[in-house]
């Protein structure tokens, strides 16, 4: 077991005197203490064990039910007495039966999934509810117990669970997997995590969202599990030393990124109703040890124990019902405004002293292992055999929870399964999770386990000091990243389409290959290596098809792949021909490759290094910027690429440096060669490029932008003859667009149909870079962003939501991940019928947002609710305002995708330019009013306002009630920042509900500074918005119609707002204050 290679712990013993380490001062000691805990584990873990299923249920007292999470974490603590067991020479056969019932479990399991296969199988395409996975099986039979109506089973932190230790398990030498059906079949088990990014589930505790409802959230805790499950199992064989090349299982690294990226984005938070649960302690701790940036971790843990630890255990959330007296046992779910009642009165979980003891072996704190064993030591029991008992819970009793309420910690509670307890329902059962976990702690502070035998892939280590796995398979070898300068170097491998572009970029002192000169390599599409991972986990017996048709992400292609003897490179998606017309713009592919080459220097985590394949193609050179393609490869050819290092180079040179990927899977004999039709050389006979001088251009094509509107209301004979009049492209895209509309796709105008004239029109306008016409024709063909969703799934993430939709008409809010066919079925439904063009503008607006709040999260802050509608109003503002960013006629429509990404740049971050370019207050309100952008702590004072006014606050005639906001919502909740930004947004100029957001500023600022004033009246914002306006307007002397308060300076505008506020404060005020309130003073309101 002794390997002299492993890396060292730090300040831990060195694994090569794990023998030493022990310290064992004679043998029969350890022998004894040994078989003390091997009757504990017989009498208090395998008497529950199912002797038929080999499952274990949550309460040993449970003889029906058995629970998949807590049989794994039993199955942890046999395996672990186990390891325990192997050290000693004679165990009497103790360690075999010990590893024999881990196997059980283990198989158990698997056998209960596997007759579910269909569900994992439906899974892959939909991640709903009702494909999931059960979670709780009948103990004898192994048949579902509990229906989908009847309980929540979607818990992806189970699967993932039971895949770490699978892992670890079959690491220590136990064989758990036997056939080829069973390889195939955990291989689709990844597939059924790897989205759990964008999967809302119902998470640990089983409830889905804080308030108890049925609705299932996105959970840190299950990402997490995900996450450290997936860099696990990959390049795992499940059959141990002695596997075959076919029992392998592969994970999609793009997949696994997506899920770190998000689950660190959410940390220190569990979900968007939770803002700290106990759920993320195992999470980044022992078992799944999800993430080593230090900084993240100390700031989760920090955060756990400042708000959930008690005197009695955690608690596993806050205003957590669960199990407390007051929870009606007979109603599954909450009533709305229930979870007040438990504030303060949450059960507290003694399992998560174990944990924080097991934490504080691994991560060697010897003073946090004594604390967390002294405070168990006050909350553990004997049984009748005189092992120790730890409760499941402790909760406050009945006639305590007044007390407990006005005085935290006033009232002694009880714990829950204590057998002479008469009142309480749950009595006698051990809780075998708190058990398990517990016997793992005791051995690990024992002396008689070593981490690295209950972890042997070293999940506690930062992957790049975990020992390396030899072998073909690519394994995750994270950098240290010390801030961000890593040594981590991208190649790059330059592919020119033809012989004479080549010569051209000869000219330019810029090497590259022709895809000939790179044989035997061949260059292909990753849609092809999609249809390679196909086979990948099939199993027709179970009715398993391979991976899921899922694009290879950017970290995917920059791996070299040895296919059945054939060496392949793809590359990447931004170089795809897709349907989606962003690919025509060159400005934006040369963003794209900039973006491309960051992501992938920044997020590689496999050892050997990424090989980027970037593609040069004929049409590029046409393209008038050409010229800056040039330069960024001529960037890249001195060794960097806007702090990447970047090593260009002929493929033959960098292949040995490659990370490099074997699918031995595809066995020699099934595969057909033609499958990988490679990337096609051109060939011409005339080689002449010399510069860029000699290439025939792409004209900059100009046509009178005409409306067709009116012929909506025309007989068809009249649109037919009108299409046949004109040859103006945008004019045909609309004449057809009325023709398909009216008579259907296939009606036939001169011998073609309206889909194949549209399709053809989308083409040319294409080519000629016709934007509108473009996007009018692409919206007509439906079409949808390549792979948006991760895009909207990352807008989420960080805690934001967006909605589209035609401003004025209904708009459709995204706020939970969504298939990428839902999308498209609300882009068009939403916003097609108002604006054709909308229809694709609005996706263009929500992936630039998704890229950009990936790389620059700053540039959101203050904005709650990406209202795409309203940053395209914004847009337009701008436009308005420097009419010079653009061509004369261009209209915010006709724009190139580039241009457009750029303006969204610009419109996000108008406070850093606004002064420069000399905007006046009117303008920066119009900007920022559109972002409906709000300062910093702005919802929270909304909260406070709200605690002085009873009567609550009116916007534009709609209410925000006192109550029952202020009982059924608690004062950082996501959920009442929307209430109030939904109110916000019915102003419908953008200017005045910049105004309002100051006027409740300025409100909250004055409430603060009185604490004794109290407003009788509702808060009627447009009565002070117009009181203040008018004042304004007779002070300037101006008419009230056309002067406005929203023109004026900062500080000026603050000052009317407070005159408003204070009047009529002093009108509605508690009358036996009116009279002693003194005038306020504007100087001091200002903050």
């Amino acid at each position: 077991m002794a390997n002299p290679d492993l890396m060292i712990r730090q300040g831990s013993i060195d694994d090569i005197n794990a023998q030493q380490f022990l310290k064992i001062a004679n043998y029969e000691d350890t022998v004894r203490q040994l078989d003390i805990y091997y009757a504990i584990v017989k009498r208090q873990l395998l008497r529950f064990q199912s002797p038929i299923t080999g499952l274990f249920p949550v309460l040993s007292s449970d003889l029906h039910v058995g629970s998949v999470r807590d049989s794994i974490y039993c199955a942890s603590a046999v395996w672990g007495l186990y390891q325990a067991y192997r050290r000693i020479d004679d165990d009497r056969g103790k360690s075999h039966e010990l590893g024999q019932s881990t196997v059980k479990c283990m198989r158990g399991i698997l056998e209960c999934w596997i007759k579910q296969a269909a569900r994992v199988e439906a899974f892959k395409t939909r991640q709903s509810a009702a494909h999931a996975l059960h979670v709780k099986f009948h103990l004898t039979t192994g048949e579902p117990v509990l229906s989908d109506d009847q309980y929540h089973h979607l818990q992806i932190d189970v699967v993932s669970l039971y895949l770490l230790f699978l892992v670890q398990m079959i690491t220590s030498g136990l064989q758990i997997i036997y056939t080829q059906d069973e390889v195939a079949f955990v291989q689709n088990l990844v597939y059924y995590v790897e989205r759990a990014y964008r999967t809302p589930d119902y998470g640990m505790w089983e409830r889905g969202s804080k308030y108890n409802d049925g609705k299932p959230e996105i959970h840190a805790s299950s990402i997490g599990m995900a996450k450290a499950a997936l860099e696990a199992i990959n390049g795992c064989n499940l059959f141990g030393d002695k596997g075959a090349s076919w029992s392998v299982v592969y994970v999609d690294i793009d997949a696994h990124n997506r899920n770190r990226s998000i689950f660190e984005t959410m940390l220190p938070r569990e979900s968007s109703s939770k803002g700290v649960d106990a759920a993320l302690l195992p999470t980044i701790s022992f078992p799944a040890f999800a993430t080593h940036e230090e900084l993240l971790v100390q700031l989760t843990k920090s955060n756990l124990l400042n708000r959930l630890k008690g005197k009695y255990g955690f608690k596993r959330f806050s205003r957590d019902g669960f199990k407390s007296a007051l929870e009606d046992p007979n109603r599954r779910y909450y009533n709305e405004g229930e979870l007040k009642e438990f504030d303060g009165i949450e059960s507290e979980w003694p399992l998560f002293y174990v944990m924080m003891i097991i934490d504080g072996v691994f991560r060697t704190l010897p003073e946090q292992v004594e604390e967390y064993q002294r405070l168990l030591k006050s909350r553990i029991y004997m049984d009748e055999f005189g092992d120790p008992v730890i409760p499941w819970y402790y909760y406050v009793p009945r006639e305590g929870i007044e007390n407990e309420r006005s005085e935290p910690y006033s009232v002694r509670r009880l714990p829950a399964n204590q057998p002479g307890d008469s009142e309480n329902k749950d009595t006698g059962g051990l809780f075998l999770w708190a058990q398990s976990l517990f016997v793992l702690a005791q051995l690990l502070t024992g002396g008689l386990l070593h981490v690295n035998e209950l972890d042997p892939i070293r999940r506690y280590l930062p992957s790049y000091n975990r020992p390396r796995r030899a072998g073909r398979y690519s394994a995750f070898q994270a950098k240290p990243t010390f801030g961000i300068a890593t040594d981590l170097v991208v190649q790059v491998v330059l592919i020119a389409e033809s012989m004479r572009l080549q010569a051209m970029m000869g000219t330019y002192g810029i090497q590259t290959q022709t895809p000939h000169e790179v044989e035997p390599v061949q260059i292909c599409s990753s849609t092809q290596l999609v249809h390679v991972y196909r086979e990948l986990g099939v199993c027709a017996k179970l009715k398993l098809t391979g991976r899921p048709i899922r694009p290879v992400g950017s970290l995917g292609t920059s791996k070299i792949y040895r296919v059945c003897g054939m060496t392949v490179l793809c590359y990447p998606l931004i170089f795809e021909v897709s349907e989606f017309y962003l690919y025509r713009d060159m400005a934006l592919l040369i963003d794209d490759i900039k973006t491309e080459l960051q992501f992938v220097g920044k997020y590689w985590r496999l050892s050997g290094r990424p090989t980027v394949c970037l593609l040069v193609r004929e049409e590029h050179m046409r393209d008038p910027h050409f010229k800056q393609m040039l330069d960024l490869l001529a960037m890249l050819k001195k060794g960097h690429c806007d702090g990447v290092k970047v090593r260009l180079g002929r493929l033959q040179n960098l292949i040995s440096s490659s990370c490099i990927e074997h699918l031995d899977f595809m066995s020699q004999g099934e595969f057909p060669s033609e499958m990988f039709t490679q990337f096609k050389q051109l060939q011409h006979d005339y080689i002449g490029y010399q510069s860029l001088t000699d290439v025939p251009r792409t004209l900059t094509y100009r046509e009178q932008s005409v409306s067709y509107e009116a012929y909506r209301h025309r007989a068809t004979p009249d649109v037919v003859a009108a299409l046949r009049a004109t040859d103006n492209i945008f004019a045909q895209s609309q004449l057809w667009g009325i023709l398909m509309d009216r008579e259907g796709p296939m009606y036939e105008v001169n011998g073609v149909n309206a889909l194949e004239s549209l399709k053809s029109l989308y083409h040319s306008a294409g080519v000629l870079r016709h934007w509108k016409a473009v996007r009018y024709c692409s919206s007509l063909l439906n079409h949808t962003v390549d792979s948006i969703s991760p895009f909207i799934t990352t807008v989420l993430v960080n805690g934001k939501q967006l909605t589209v939709g035609v401003i004025g008409q209904k708009e459709t809010v995204f706020d939970k991940p969504m298939t990428p066919g839902e999308i498209q079925s609300v882009m068009y439904s939403t916003i097609q019928p108002y604006d054709v063009i909308g229809a694709v503008l609005q996706q263009e607006i929500v992936l630039y947002c998704g890229r950009l709040i990936g790389t620059n999260p700053d540039m959101f802050r203050g904005i709650l609710k990406i209202r795409v509608g309203w940053v395209l109003e914004a847009i337009r503002i701008y436009l308005e305002l420097f009419p010079n960013e653009k061509k004369a006629d261009a209209t915010l429509e006709s724009l190139s995708p580039y241009k457009l990404r750029t303006l969204l740049q610009k419109v996000l971050t108008v406070s850093d330019w606004a002064d420069e370019k000399g905007l006046t207050p009117l303008q920066r309100r119009q900007l920022e009013g559109c972002l409906c952008r709000v300062p910093k702590h702005f919802y929270v004072q909304v909260w406070d306002i709200l605690l002085r006014t009873p009567q609550g606050i009116i916007v534009q005639g709609h209410a925000i009630p006192a109550q029952p906001t202020l009982v059924n919502m608690s004062r950082s909740e996501l959920s009442f920042a929307l209430l109030v930004e939904e109110a916000l947004v019915r102003i419908a100029s953008a200017a005045r509900r910049q105004l309002c957001v100051e006027l409740l500023c300025v409100f909250a600022t004055i409430l603060r500074r009185n604490p004794e004033l109290y407003m009788q009246q509702p808060l009627d914002l447009d009565k002070l918005l117009d009181d203040a306006h008018s004042t304004y307007a007779k002070d300037s002397g101006q008419p009230e119609t056309t002067c406005s308060l929203a023109g004026a300076a900062a500080g000026v505008t603050l000052g009317y707002l407070a005159r408003a506020v204070v009047n009529s404060v002093l009108q509605t005020a508690a009358p036996h204050l009116a009279a002693a309130q003194p005038a306020a003073h504007d100087s001091c309101l200002i903050t």
